[in-house]
């Protein structure tokens, strides 16, 4: 898997760049101080990934993200916590705060390397063909298989598909996760952003922009943030909004 680096700063390029060549998973095949330049390069080779800043000299990191293929993942690199949200809807594999950290940085890419796999050309090939207010019957390779909803944890909106994550493994098939989300027979899933929805039951804690399940972070909505609220807690903390 390669990627490239984009961001106006020398030494968070370095950073990143130190980091990401001790993973023998990715290959660092560029390095840009501003989203153009990476633009030309990316019509001469096609990039798996990005590590992109936001603040961006002429074209900001988020107008950027906008124009690129959905085959290519994105992670983005900032000192900017406000700009987590509007990232998601971008489909990014994650978001990352300045200065980077070392283990958090591999977990990102361990993250991106997984579903670039789970993207090719075999796994998209299930499809949803029905649900019932206990499962959802999913096609693959002409067989019917079964997913109780009290097994998936959550359900993830990527590029033009989700992934269903359960207790036991990750499933991806091509469908929007609105159009998954009216399937849903169940009140236990419920939506919580743009490009999640979560089982209320699988939820550990959560606080006023985050739910977390197990070792996953799940951003909250700001436009979702009371029908959660009200749904999980049946409106006892609305007074904590």
């Amino acid at each position: 898997m390669n990627c490239i680096i984009v961001d106006d700063e020398p030494l968070a390029r370095e950073g990143v760049l130190s980091i990401v060549s001790d993973i023998g998973s990715i290959q660092v095949i560029g390095s840009f101080s501003n989203a153009l330049t990476a633009l030309d390069f990316m019509k001469q080779s096609p990039v798996d990934l990005i590590f992109l800043d936001i603040h961006l000299p002429q074209v900001t990191g988020l107008e950027f993200a906008a124009q690129l293929p959905k085959e290519t993942l994105i992670i983005f690199t900032t000192a900017y916590p406000q700009y987590a949200l509007k990232s998601y809807e971008l489909d990014a594999i994650d978001y990352l705060l300045k200065p980077l950290e070392k283990e958090r940085l591999e977990k990102a890419v361990n993250k991106a390397v997984a579903y670039k796999k789970l993207l090719s050309a075999e796994t998209v090939k299930n499809t949803i063909e029905g649900n019932t207010t206990d499962f959802l019957l999913i096609k693959s390779d002409r067989r019917y298989y079964k997913v109780p909803f009290q097994e998936i944890r959550f359900i993830e909106g990527l590029k033009d598909y989700i992934v269903i994550h359960t207790n036991k493994q990750k499933l991806i098939t091509a469908m929007n996760l609105k159009t998954v989300h009216q399937k849903i027979a169940t009140k236990k899933m419920i939506r919580v952003s743009k490009s999640y929805i979560v089982n209320m039951d699988h939820i550990d804690s959560f606080d006023n922009h985050t739910i977390y399940i197990g070792e996953f972070e799940i951003p909250l909505g700001e436009i979702f943030r009371k029908d959660f609220f009200d749904n999980y807690s049946k409106g006892t903390l609305g007074s904590e909004l």
